[in-house]
């Protein structure tokens, strides 16, 4: 044990009653309680505040701060406390608790408090050191966490939403943005703030954590606040900052992957179908496309989507992965939307664009290979046999003939395929293989079809195996020339007046074997034929008349003459 611990544990049995050594000549300090952490110890000219009792050797109270209901604040070595209070409180830590015995000179001496404090006594202090603090002192900042990419930084006339926890020096909270449930937001720099949080939020990005305590005459200086902040008081805020944007900003676009080739741009009035994955700045999910296994489709420019977004998906390629920013201003606003989305709230879209078209688009045709001397090309009517492979934009396989045994097989014009696949096998010759890109109001429209998405532009490799020519819609049979002027006598093959299916078959296979005549092209002759006898037979009775017998042709004048 060191002398001068002797001399003062001496001291304090003194004090104690357990020895009498004489008469003190110093304060006698009994640090009970000292903190793990102390950042700052009392100097002279510090301002601190404190609780304490104040009691004679009996123990009987003579004053306590803690029945007024009020710290005590004051400087430290200036002469406004009694000096053994001035020498006792130098070098405490926040939350430090001392026991102080001061010695009648460093007290009130031979003459006392009237009333209060008798001549010559000795005053015992229980004290606890709530606040310290200096007039030089600065704001004080703490980085507790840090984003690692972080393009932008708070400046003055920024609106910020941010949350935190406020407390005294000593640990006592007094406000909280957690317990409310919502984020504090405000403008930086215009007043609106204590000047201390002004500055303390200055540079600060957003998912960004710090410490900032603040002097009082950067806070709520000799006033305080209500009952929660006493004057003269420090405070310490935690503080997370969510995100922040300025009134004047415009959106921010990031172009994560852009096609290597991209032959157009998206405009506005065009329609876009894309999938994306929309947060909050702190990277809360607020809502995804992904999550309803549908991309979101809209017109762009029209006013249908925030006008952020409306900016934001200007000039996209097909299969482009772009972030958008969206300041609230040109989002939700000051209201924000449903419960996912707070008000004044920074939006950020992780957008994939999956495939966009015009209304006014038509088919687009790449002609992959063309061969030499393509001579006869296929034409409106045509029986087509061809092969194809049908994909989205984005890659997705949806169907292709090679699944199955044998090509596909179309007359074109007999609306028996999508519009856009009609128009793009047309003016085709024999092996030609072509890319074709439909749009949707010319493929499966708004409503999609099986295994194809609404609204979606289609992808067609296509390659055209043979072609047949076609015959006039409406027709099954054609003749290369002249009917024979006889018809039914001819057709009447064993001349017993009448023709029944298989003397009619037998007939047209002929005229068509002979060249004077062609079916409309199909994989099934035979039903073509049976169609034909059938539309001939009109009162269905198995055999066809010379009455029932007209040609096409007649037929067709006969219903001008009904219509005029």
């Amino acid at each position: 044990m060191s002398p001068g611990s002797l001399v003062l544990l001496l001291s304090i049995l003194g004090a104690l009653g357990l020895g009498d050594p004489g008469p003190l000549e110093d304060v006698v300090i009994d640090r009970y309680y000292i903190p793990k952490i102390c950042l700052r110890e009392v100097q002279m000219g510090d301002f601190i505040r404190y609780h304490y009792n104040g009691t004679f050797k009996d123990g009987k109270k003579f004053d306590s701060s803690y029945d007024r209901g009020a710290t005590v604040a004051g400087v430290v070595g200036v002469g406004r406390l009694i000096t053994g209070m001035d020498r006792g409180l130098q070098g405490m830590c926040v939350n430090e608790r001392r026991h102080l015995i001061v010695p009648p000179h460093l007290g009130y001496g031979s003459i006392g408090v009237a009333g209060l404090i008798p001549p010559d006594a000795t005053l015992y202090f229980d004290v606890i050191m709530l606040d310290i603090w200096n007039k030089d002192d600065k704001l004080q900042i703490t980085t507790l966490s840090k984003p690692e990419h972080c393009n932008r930084t708070v400046e003055n006339s920024d609106f910020v939403r941010y949350h935190y926890n406020g407390t005294l020096l000593d640990g006592t909270p007094f406000d909280s943005s957690y317990s409310k449930d919502s984020t504090y937001d405000t403008y930086v720099g215009t007043g609106w703030l204590i000047k201390g949080m002004d500055q303390g939020l200055l540079g600060m990005c957003a998912g960004e954590k710090r410490s900032i305590i603040i002097p009082p005459f950067l806070a709520y200086g000799e006033k305080g606040y209500g009952t929660v902040i006493p004057p003269q008081a420090s405070l310490v805020f935690s503080v997370l900052l969510v995100d922040f944007h300025n009134p004047k900003d415009g959106i921010f676009l990031e172009h994560l992957e852009v096609p290597a080739s991209c032959k157009r741009r998206a405009v506005t009035g065009d329609f876009v179908r894309y999938h994306y994955n929309g947060t909050l700045m702190d990277g809360t999910l607020f809502d995804s496309s992904y999550s309803r296994n549908h991309t979101y489709n809209t017109y762009i420019g029209k006013g249908y989507i925030i006008p952020g977004m409306d900016q934001g998906l200007q000039g996209v390629c097909v299969g482009e992965r772009r972030r958008v920013v969206v300041p609230p201003h040109l989002a939700y606003g000051e209201n924000g939307a449903g419960d996912k989305i707070p008000g004044s709230a920074v939006l950020i879209f992780d957008v994939h664009i999956i495939d966009f078209h015009n209304p006014a688009d038509p088919v687009e045709i790449e002609t992959v290979y063309r061969p030499e001397g393509c001579n006869i090309t296929t034409r409106d009517r045509d029986f087509v046999r061809y092969h194809y492979n049908c994909s989205l934009l984005d890659g997705t396989k949806l169907f292709s003939s090679h699944d199955y045994e044998k090509p596909q097989e179309v007359t074109l014009g007999a609306n028996k395929v999508i519009e856009g696949l009609n128009s793009g096998l047309l003016n085709m010759c024999t092996g030609e293989r072509r890319v074709l890109i439909i749009p949707p109001h010319l493929g499966h429209g708004e409503s999609g079809a099986r295994g194809v998405p609404g609204s979606a532009v289609l992808r067609f490799e296509v390659e055209l195996i043979s072609m047949e020519e076609g015959v006039p819609e409406g027709y099954l049979f054609i003749w290369h020339g002249d009917p024979p002027a006889s018809l039914y006598e001819q057709m009447d093959l064993n001349k017993d007046g009448e023709i029944p299916a298989d003397e009619f078959s037998t007939f047209i296979k002929t005229q068509v074997a002979e060249g004077k005549g062609r079916l409309m092209p199909s994989s099934d002759p035979e039903k073509v034929i049976a169609d034909m006898f059938r539309n001939q037979d009109r009162n269905q009775d198995g055999k066809i008349t010379s009455e029932e017998l007209k040609l096409k042709s007649d037929e067709d004048q006969e219903k001008i003459h009904e219509e005029l």
